[in-house]
């Protein structure tokens, strides 16, 4: 491949995280560029529309914005598939990656609720998602058996903050889902999964909850 890519990300986008290992699963060669969301550069308003990581830059013109799209591009470019080859076992799998977009949403939404009241019912919504998500999955080892595939790279990240909100506070949310736990143990130990964030990315999450002014800050700042 003879294309130069950059990649623009901040440090605690689990959006990033996804294009980070599908970059690493692809073997694909590039630089990352870390921008302060709270004081962005003009230079990266120019090239994101939305004004959100990740960012794509090819070569040194094109810039390719959204983590969905990022992902489908470089698996296209490249050799090999991260999706399923059955047209409608992809369609299934890019369904269950926009599941678990709103599994994010629910997460932000938990870690910033201004009260215990808003945060069970967060927690609770939490928990019936991925009770719904234990039922859907198979025998593993992955989300579809045995190979690693794009949409796996989009559940890393969402583990990821349970990883770390466990560590200091009992959340009661991943309860009675033996098989959410398996995916989600296996997916830990991927080497493309645990590299994709910086050595400090726990404290600076936990640091960055305990800013947030909210109910699960009171819980962390306890905890921690």
């Amino acid at each position: 491949m003879t294309r130069e890519f950059e990649l623009i990300t901040h440090v605690l986008c689990p959006y990033v995280q996804r294009s980070v290992i599908v970059l690493s699963e692809k073997r694909i060669p590039y630089r990352r560029t870390d921008i302060d969301l709270a004081n962005k550069p003009k230079w990266f308003q120019d090239i994101s529309p939305l004004g959100k990581v990740p960012v794509l830059v090819v070569g040194k013109r094109q810039s390719l914005f959204e983590s969905a799209v990022i992902c489908e591009y470089l698996n296209e470019v490249t050799l090999g598939t991260l999706h399923p080859e059955d047209p409608l076992e992809r369609a299934d799998h890019r369904a269950w990656i926009e599941f678990g977009s709103g599994l994010l949403s629910g997460i932000a939404q938990l870690y910033n609720a201004p009260t215990q009241e808003e945060f069970d019912a967060s927690r609770n919504r939490l928990r019936i998602r991925f009770e719904q998500l234990e039922n859907r999955l198979g025998g593993g080892p992955y989300f579809s058996g045995e190979n690693f595939q794009i949409i796996d790279a989009v559940y890393g990240p969402i583990f990821r903050y349970f990883d770390v909100f466990e560590s200091v506070v009992d959340l009661g949310i991943l309860e009675n889902v033996e098989k959410v736990h398996m995916w989600r143990d296996r997916l830990r130990t991927r080497e493309s999964v645990r590299k994709a964030v910086s050595l400090d990315y726990p404290d600076r999450l936990l640091a960055f909850v305990r800013g947030r002014g909210s109910y699960m800050s009171q819980l962390v700042a306890c905890g921690n």
